[in-house]
C-alpha cells in the first residue's frame, strides 16, 4: 500500500497506526487499539507521535454512551504522499499517448508548457529575495518541495551552486532530452542570470549529481 522504503524507515506501529485510519477514514484511540491488538496508551502515543509529524489530526467525538468525549485520530493531507500515485510510468505512457493524436512533437510542446508554468510559479516567489544568492537559495527551497534533492553550495573559486543528486523527471529527461535545456531555460529565467548545467557522473568520489553553477556569481 505504501510507497516503496516506507515500511523500512519507520516504525512499524506507525505504519500500522496510517494503515487502519486509512482503511477507517479515522477512529477513536479505543477502537484503534483494538483493531491494532495494543494497549490504550501505547496507541495514543503513536498517534501523538505521528501528529506532532503532521500526518494526523485529532479531535474529540462524544461517546455513545455515558463519559467523557472520546479522542478521535484521521489522516491529515500530508499522508497523502506516502501513498503510491501513478507516478513517472503514468507520465511517460500518457506522452507518448499524445503523439498518433496531435503528431510526434506534442510530447514536448507539453513540457515546454509545464516548465513556463514552473517559471510562472518560482517568480513571485523569488521577487522578495534581496541578492542573487538569495533568489538561488529560495529556487532550490522550492525545487525541493516539488522532489528534487539538493544542496547549496558556495566556494571563492567556483562561486555558487546548486548540487542536485535526485530528480523526479530524470525518466522523462531520459525519454526527451530537449526538456532538459526547457527546465534549464526556465531556471535561468527565473534567477535573472545565466546558469551552468553540469552532469557530474558518480565514482569514488561521490554520488552522481547535477550542478546548477550560478555564473554570475563567479563560475565559468
Amino acid at each position: 500500500m505504501f510507497r516503496a522504503g516506507f515500511r523500512d524507515l519507520v516504525k512499524p506501529q506507525w505504519v500500522s497506526t496510517i494503515e487502519e485510519l486509512k482503511l477507517a477514514g479515522g477512529l477513536p484511540v479505543s477502537e484503534l487499539s483494538r483493531r491494532m491488538d495494543a494497549s490504550y496508551m501505547a496507541v495514543k502515543q503513536y498517534c501523538e507521535d505521528l501528529k506532532e509529524l503532521g500526518y494526523l489530526e485529532r479531535s474529540r467525538i462524544p461517546r455513545t454512551e455515558v463519559g467523557r468525549p472520546e479522542i478521535f485520530y484521521r489522516l491529515t493531507s500530508k499522508a497523502d504522499a506516502l501513498f503510491p500515485e501513478a507516478g513517472t510510468s503514468f507520465t511517460l505512457e500518457f506522452l507518448e499517448t499524445l503523439k498518433p493524436i496531435f503528431g510526434d512533437s506534442a510530447p514536448e510542446k507539453l513540457l515546454f508548457q509545464y516548465f513556463q508554468q514552473q517559471q510562472e510559479h518560482w517568480l513571485p516567489k523569488l521577487s522578495k529575495a534581496k541578492s542573487l544568492v538569495e533568489k538561488a537559495t529560495l529556487l532550490a527551497g522550492l525545487r525541493e518541495k516539488a522532489g528534487c534533492f539538493g544542496r547549496c553550495k558556495y566556494d571563492p573559486e567556483k562561486g555558487f551552486r546548486i548540487e542536485e543528486y535526485h530528480h523526479p523527471l530524470q525518466r522523462i529527461f531520459d525519454k526527451y532530452p530537449r526538456a532538459i535545456a526547457m527546465e534549464l531555460r526556465a531556471i535561468e529565467q527565473s534567477l535573472g542570470t545565466k546558469v551552468v548545467r553540469k552532469e557530474i557522473p558518480g565514482g569514488k568520489a561521490g554520488p552522481a549529481r547535477v550542478d546548477y553553477e550560478i555564473s554570475t556569481l563567479g563560475t565559468r
